[in-house]
């Protein structure tokens, strides 16, 4: 006989089972969205004043297509997969530079491929196949000179084309007293030495623009 009480009991207890597999349909149904999006990680934050790390790469400077390499310049040995050997150098006043287990080499006169295939050269007795690149950093051994009256009288580096009006202009322009009527541009080349006159005024008006010439390596402008 069933009483009252075990038919509430009874009730009761399947009521709850119906509640815990709704409960358990609800998980299974979640569970696919969650796994579908992956798994959720926080990245650390950066430290502050760092960045990611960057390859090193020399700076260059283009060369003029005429170019040879000349003391005081500076040049960026880079030897592939040797940082030991990898070094900058300047080109000393005898034309040579040193370079580790190579010691002397000559470059002065040389284009920077010739020094390549001269390092490579002399890396080869040391090394299974060596690969080395050539990078020019500063070119300071083109230059003309401006003496006399003008305001910075000095050598300047000449790593392009430059007329006398604007080498003047770079050296700050002419003094007060200048006599800008008899400027020189003199020019020494296989040992002969030549001398151009320039009046500046006349260029400034206008006038004889043929005598502001394109200056070469090694030319002195020299003002009165």
């Amino acid at each position: 006989m069933i009483t009252v009480q075990s038919l509430g009991l009874r009730i009761g207890a399947a009521i709850l089972c119906v509640g815990c597999a709704a409960l358990g349909v609800s998980a299974q149904a979640q569970a696919p969205a969650d796994s579908a999006q992956g798994p959720r990680t926080t990245a650390p934050p950066a430290a502050a004043g760092t960045s990611a790390p960057v390859a090193a790469t020399p700076t260059a400077v283009t060369p003029p297509p005429d170019y040879l390499i000349g003391p005081d310049d500076l040049l960026s040995i880079v030897f592939w997969k040797d940082k030991e050997m990898s070094m900058d150098v300047v080109v000393r006043p005898d034309g040579k530079i040193s370079l580790p287990q190579l010691n002397d080499v000559q470059a002065a006169g040389l284009t920077p491929e010739q020094l390549r295939e001269g390092v490579l050269a002399a890396a080869a007795k040391f090394y299974v196949d060596p690969s080395v690149n050539i990078v020019v950093k500063q070119i300071n051994s083109r230059k003309f000179y401006i003496t006399g009256e003008v305001a910075k009288p000095a050598g300047y580096p000449l790593t392009g084309k430059l007329t006398v009006v604007q080498a003047i202009a770079l050296a700050g322009g002419l003094n007060e007293f200048a006599k800008s009527d008899e400027i020189a541009v003199i020019r020494t080349e296989n040992g002969k030495t030549t001398r151009f006159l320039v009046n500046y005024k006349d260029i400034t008006k206008g006038k004889n623009l043929q005598q502001n010439i394109e200056l070469h390596v090694g030319d002195t402008v020299a003002v009165p």
